[in-house]
C-alpha cells in the first residue's frame, strides 16, 4: 500500500490550534477566578471556536479549509480581545498575523491580516496616539509583506521538490512513485467506468553486456535514449515511467487487447530501429497486460505484465506478450 503524503499543514493546525486553545482557556480559568465574567466568557467561547475546526481538520483531514476557517476565527477573536482589552491584546495580534501563514491559504491570511489591521485602527482610543497607531499599521503591515513573500518561496520550494521527487534525474521521466500514483488512478477510473487501460512492462535486452563492455555511461546513455525513443512514441493520453534500472513502464488508454497487441509491436519496433549503442543496435522486451475488472489494485495487473516480460525474454528477447495469451 502507498504511503500517505505526509500533511505538514495539517501538523501545524493541530499544534498550534490545541496550543492556543489550552493557553486561552487557562485564561479564561483564571478570569472565571477573579469574577471577570465577561472577559472569561468571552475565552472560552473563542476556545471553543478554535478547537471545532481543529477537531474537523484532526478527523477529517482537510486541512486546507479548516486552516482558513482557523485563519478567520483567529483573527475575529484577536479583534474581540482587541475591544475587550484594548491595546495590551497587541501582545497576541502579531502571533496570530504571523501564524495565519502557516495554517491558511496566503491569500486568505493576507485578507484576514488586513482585515484585523483595519479593524485594529477604527477601534475609538485603542492606540496612546497617532504615532502608535502608525506604528502598529506599518509593522503589522511588514510582518504580512515578509510573511507572504516567505510563504510563497516556501510554497514554490514545495512544488519544486514535489516535481523533482515525482521525476527520474538520468531520463527525465517520471519515476516509480509517480507510477504507483498513475496506476492507482487508472485502476480506480476503470473501476467507475470512465476508461480502459493496457499496462506494458518492457526492458533493455542483454543490457548487463553493454554495461560490462563499454561501461556505465554507455549503459546510462542507452537508457537516457530508450526513454527519449519512449516518450517520443507516447500519444497524448499515455504515460511512461522508469521502474528502476534499463525496466521502463508504460500506461496506455486503450481499448481492447487488439490495441494493445498494436501499440506494444509499434514500441518494440520503434526501439529497435532507433536505440543505437557502441556495439550497435539495441533492442528491448515487453510484457502486457489489459486491466481486468476483478484487479481492485494495481499490484496484480502490473504482476500479470511483468510475467509476459520474462516469457517474452525467454523466448528469445526482441519480442513480446500479452499476459491474456497467457491464460
Amino acid at each position: 500500500m502507498k504511503p500517505k503524503r505526509r500533511d505538514f499543514r495539517l501538523d501545524i493546525i493541530v499544534l498550534l490550534g490545541f496550543t492556543a486553545a489550552a493557553t486561552i482557556a487557562s485564561f479564561g480559568v483564571y478570569r472565571m477566578w477573579a469574577g471577570e465574567w465577561t472577559k472569561a466568557w468571552f475565552d472560552l467561547a473563542v476556545v471553543a471556536a478554535v478547537a471545532a475546526p481543529v477537531i474537523h481538520a484532526w478527523r477529517g483531514g482537510d486541512s486546507l479549509r479548516a486552516g482558513n476557517v482557523l485563519a478567520a476565527l483567529n483573527s475575529a477573536a484577536t479583534f474581540g480581545a482587541c475591544l475587550l482589552l484594548g491595546h495590551t491584546a497587541l501582545t497576541w495580534t502579531y502571533l496570530v498575523l504571523l501564524t495565519n501563514f502557516f495554517i491558511a491559504h496566503r491569500w486568505m491570511a493576507v485578507a484576514c491580516n488586513a482585515l484585523l489591521i483595519v479593524g485594529m485602527q477604527l477601534i475609538p482610543g485603542f492606540f496612546h496616539d497617532g504615532v502608535h497607531a502608525a506604528s502598529v499599521l506599518v509593522s503589522a503591515s511588514l510582518i504580512t509583506v515578509f510573511s507572504l513573500i516567505f510563504a510563497a518561496r516556501t510554497q514554490d520550494d514545495r512544488v519544486q521538490l514535489e516535481r523533482l521527487a515525482a521525476i527520474d534525474a538520468l531520463t527525465g521521466v517520471p519515476n516509480r512513485r509517480s507510477m504507483e500514483r498513475a496506476l492507482a488512478d487508472a485502476v480506480g477510473r476503470f473501476q467507475r467506468g470512465e476508461r480502459r487501460f493496457g499496462l506494458v512492462v518492457l526492458d533493455l535486452d542483454h543490457f548487463k553486456d553493454v554495461n560490462d563492455q563499454y561501461g556505465h555511461a554507455a549503459g546510462d546513455a542507452a537508457i537516457a535514449d530508450l526513454a527519449s525513443i519512449l516518450r517520443f512514441e507516447m500519444r497524448r493520453n499515455d504515460q511512461v515511467f522508469r521502474f528502476g534500472g534499463e525496466e521502463f513502464v508504460a500506461l496506455l488508454e486503450l481499448d481492447g487487447t487488439e490495441d494493445l497487441e498494436a501499440a506494444t509491436e509499434r514500441l518494440r519496433k520503434a526501439v529497435r530501429s532507433s536505440l543505437r549503442g557502441p556495439g550497435g543496435r539495441i533492442t528491448i522486451s515487453l510484457g502486457a497486460a489489459m486491466l481486468r475488472e476483478q484487479e481492485k489494485t494495481w499490484h496484480d495487473w502490473f504482476s500479470r505484465a511483468d510475467a509476459a516480460l520474462y516469457r517474452a525474454k525467454s523466448a528469445g528477447r526482441d519480442s513480446y506478450v500479452i499476459a491474456d495469451d497467457l491464460f
